[in-house]
């Protein structure tokens, strides 16, 4: 049996068929017993079955086998789970026959608290603690829950029965077809599954209430929730409804079962999970109260269920063949959900906030411990760490560059025809590309490569020169170091209007364009004096630098708003990006921010705080005697928006603006802004009194707690004290992880410290301590030491899941220091296991990047001059 050991997949001897599940779900003791009746076709002589299980007692007299061309039955001598593997090995000591028998074996296990496998999650229903049971199987434990081929290629057909209390609702994939009641406990089993992954297997088990309502062909759709929680459902249902038309429309399939049932789950480690016919959510990513969410909240809910219900096609009738593939699932899924959400909400404008996804994808992607978007997956430990910004982010963002120059007709057809053709069956990138190539005659394949088999993306460097522009591109490294990676890169630029739009592919290293024909002839000057823009609209993935003259020119475009939102998102972004790869110094991005402080897009402000914040974390650590003037400059480049917008809603004000109120108002309080905090406290005292108060409507609430919380210290704790009497009335998880996300930007550190108690106290769900530590500059040494005095604590409540390394990135990242490396390896080198090791290397690298941004910072020679310039700017 040692040949088992060790391997990344699975024999290939047997082939699972067809599996027969009953499970027996103990709530009370929180374990659970089953047993499982497996078709499987023996295709090559073997006496030993080899299967993934884990974490589960295997009763050995249970384990036997059937041939179905005969009486006998073989019964196995041996029966090893190798934990480390997470394989079961049957030895039953002869060959056994080929073809189709029937293996048998039965099991007990733990329902856990980790949130996967089987596991357990708890709810209050009239003021009494009760549990629930959930499974979670995602990337690769449905084998803590029955004994499988537990790898994506090996799809069967499922039957479940479960043996669960008589008063509770009992879901599955599929529809009920019987329900028998005896006394205490029903027998409930459902309908037989079509052929899919072991991953998209689930069962739900515990008390809730539904709303409900049928697609146009008579599918019926429920929203699931917490008993009394129903009407927040109701809003998830509805675009549910309108999303699973849209894609039987777009994917020209209709929608594979019966039933779509989406739920929502108090303890949930991911947003959701897209399992077959029942869809699992955590409750903030599915309900939505009127009275109590934000604009923001609305949003999630709708672009993770059109994400989720894309899975169902793409994913689940179409499954990857193996994890290296994953982005296939997950890119897709990410880039047609905004497709979704732009159709039943145009107003929302989601396209240009696409551009936060590759932003994310583009700020992991320049790291050197980055990936490709195709991985090498050796281990089921490894899975976990590649559900992140590459395969989601960056995943999405090829598509949508391949699908910008494919034309949408022509992508749209032939993605129809890559899932007629591997429905219910398998497929990996290759197979993709090769029906995008069809259907386009374009090179797909020769030049997608460049942009999933190897990390990384380029930088285009641009400069003008006698009416001709020279393009260059090299590898883009955050760290400022040269890579040596060459991309096929669809390039796109405008010069002085959108009407004159340019195009081509650049396959070499550099080429130069003749620019002649922009130039009317009553312009002949056109070039000279003309902005010119790369990547219009940031439909490619990649970053642009422009030599100092284009650069002004852009600046001038920025400040007279000749330049699409997308676009001035995009300037600002690389310019951030160059910035802190040394390559622009930070005079020069603070002199472009300037630029736009008339701006009142969304999407592009949402991006000019998230870098007024970093900017002022890396400049607070290399000169904090500018620091004083810097921050007047961010506030007099917000104080247009603020003061437009106000601190109340219009009527009939846009989604975007209700978003961006308190996006400013919370980036305002954060700077110290006096007019906001004062203003802030009033009303967060008028909220106290009475909850549903007009003066603090949940657009502004987040922005009024980190104000409240920028005051507090030991001294001065009300503020502090009211916010958690506030966290523990609600029972809105959203409302919860608005005060947890705000309690730690308190700049004192001891209280940094009770919050960090706070979030690993049974009051806090373990699922979402995670938003408590968003610390401000003050508290990044208080985080560190809390972690090292609380990892074996976190460790064992995490396990290996993919929550973990959240702890890692969010603590470890923000530091610049060198010494801080070395202490962070030190600590390390005893405790890093299989499932962080990437994370860490990542986060030390951004300390690496941080610490030479500092020092190039400190050697800027006019910093103090141009920052006191902006700051007393008059306009």
């Amino acid at each position: 049996m040692e040949q088992f050991k060790g391997q990344a997949r699975l024999p290939k001897f047997a082939i699972p068929k067809r599996y027969d599940i009953r499970l027996k779900p103990d709530l009370s003791t929180c374990k659970f017993a089953g047993s499982v009746s497996i078709d499987v076709d023996i295709v090559d002589d073997t006496r030993f079955i080899v299967l993934n299980a884990a974490e589960l007692s295997i009763n050995p007299g249970s384990v036997t086998f059937a041939p179905s061309n005969s009486s006998k039955v073989f019964e196995a001598s041996k029966v090893d789970l190798v934990e480390e593997d997470e394989i079961l090995v049957l030895d039953f000591s002869e060959t056994l026959p080929l073809g189709l028998g029937l293996l048998a074996i039965g099991f007990q296990g733990v329902l856990n608290d980790r949130m996967k496998g089987f596991y357990r999650s708890t709810y209050e229903h009239n003021g009494e603690k009760k549990n629930m049971a959930v499974t979670q199987f995602e990337p690769a434990d449905a084998r803590r829950c029955f004994p499988c081929w537990d790898e994506p290629v090996c799809k069967a057909t499922f039957k479940i029965t479960l043996d669960v209390p008589s008063e509770l609702v009992a879901l599955s994939n599929m529809p009920v077809i019987e329900e028998k009641v005896n006394g205490p406990l029903k027998t409930v089993s459902y309908q037989e599954s079509p052929i899919m992954s072991t991953y998209l297997v689930a069962v739900v088990v515990g008390l809730f209430d539904y709303v409900e309502d049928h697609t146009s062909d008579g599918i019926k759709v429920r929203v699931y929730c917490q008993v009394g929680k129903a009407n927040q459902g109701k809003f998830a249902l509805n675009v549910a409804v309108r999303t699973l038309e849209l894609y039987k429309d777009y994917f020209a399939v209709p929608y594979a079962l019966p039933k779509l049932d989406m739920i929502a789950i108090p303890d949930f480690a991911a947003g959701a999970m897209e399992n077959y016919g029942l869809v699992t959510y955590r409750e903030m990513a599915l309900l939505y109260d009127e009275q109590h969410s934000a604009a923001a909240n609305k949003q999630r809910v709708a672009t993770v269920v059109a994400h989720e219900l894309a899975h169902q096609w793409f994913g689940n009738l179409v499954t990857m063949e193996w994890w290296t593939h994953l982005w296939l699932n997950e890119g897709f899924a990410t880039w047609v959900s905004y497709l979704a959400t732009d159709s039943l909400f145009p107003e929302w404008k989601i396209w240009t906030q696409f551009l936060d996804e590759s932003t994310a994808g583009l700020r992991l992607d320049g790291l050197a411990e980055s990936h490709p978007i195709e991985v090498e997956i050796n281990h089921a430990a490894e899975i976990d760490e590649i559900f992140d910004a590459i395969s989601y982010r960056k995943g999405a963002s090829v598509i949508c560059m391949l699908q910008s120059y494919l034309g949408a007709e022509c992508f749209q057809r032939s993605l129809a025809s890559y899932i007629k053709k591997h429905a219910y069956s398998n497929a990996k990138t290759e197979d993709l590309w090769a029906a995008l190539e069809d259907g386009s005659g374009e090179p797909v394949t020769k030049l997608m490569n460049t942009w999933t088999k190897q990390k990384g993306y380029p930088v285009i460097s641009v400069k003008v020169k006698d009416q001709k522009l020279e393009f260059e591109q090299a590898q883009f490294y955050s760290s400022g170091s040269h890579g040596d990676g060459q991309w096929i890169v669809p390039i796109t630029f405008c010069c002085g209007s959108y009407d004159k739009k340019k195009a081509f592919l650049l396959q070499t290293k550099s080429e130069t364009y003749d620019v002649k024909d922009f130039a009317s002839d009553s312009d002949k000057s056109g070039i000279a004096h003309s902005w010119i823009k790369l990547n219009v609209d940031q439909t490619g993935f990649y970053r642009v630098k422009y030599d100092e003259e284009l650069a002004a020119r852009l600046r001038y475009a920025i400040e007279n708003k000749y330049l699409t939102a997308t676009d001035r998102f995009g300037i600002l972004d690389d310019s951030f990006a160059l910035c802190m790869a040394r390559q622009l110094p930070l005079t020069s991005l603070l002199t472009l921010m300037g630029a736009y402080r008339e701006e009142l897009e969304y999407t592009v402000l949402s991006n000019l705080i998230n870098i007024t914040y970093k900017v002022g974390i890396i400049a607070a650590d290399a000169r904090p005697e500018v620091m004083n003037d810097i921050n007047q400059f961010f506030v007099n480049l917000l104080q247009y928006s603020a003061e437009k917008l106000g601190w109340d809603a219009k009527q009939g004000e846009s989604h975007l603006d209700a978003m961006l109120r308190g996006e400013i108002l919370t980036a305002l309080a954060m700077l110290g802004h006096d007019g906001t905090l004062t203003e802030a406290s009033s009303r967060f005292h008028a909220f106290l009194n009475d909850r549903n108060t007009p003066l603090l409507p949940p657009d502004i609430r987040k922005a009024a707690y980190v104000a409240v919380m920028q005051k507090v210290n030991s001294s001065n704790r009300a503020g502090f004290e009211s916010l958690l009497r506030v966290y523990r009335e609600t029972d809105l998880s959203q409302e919860k992880i608005r005060i947890l996300g705000s309690l730690p930007s308190c700049p004192d550190q001891g209280i940094v410290l009770e919050v960090l108690n706070f979030a690993l106290s049974p009051e806090v769900r373990s699922q979402d301590a995670v938003f408590a530590l968003a610390v401000s500059k003050e508290g990044r040494e208080v985080l560190w030491t809390w972690l090292k005095d609380n990892w074996d604590l976190i460790v064992k409540t995490y396990g290996s899941g993919f929550l973990l390394t959240r702890f890692v990135s969010s603590i470890v990242s923000p530091f610049a220091s060198k010494e801080k490396v070395k202490e962070v390896e030190e600590f390390f080198a005893s405790r890093t296991k299989a499932s962080i090791a990437r994370t860490l290397k990542q986060s030390l690298e951004r300390v690496h990047i941080n610490a030479n941004w500092v020092e190039s910072i400190q050697k800027e020679k006019n910093l103090a001059e141009v920052v006191q310039e902006l700051a007393h700017r008059k306009y």
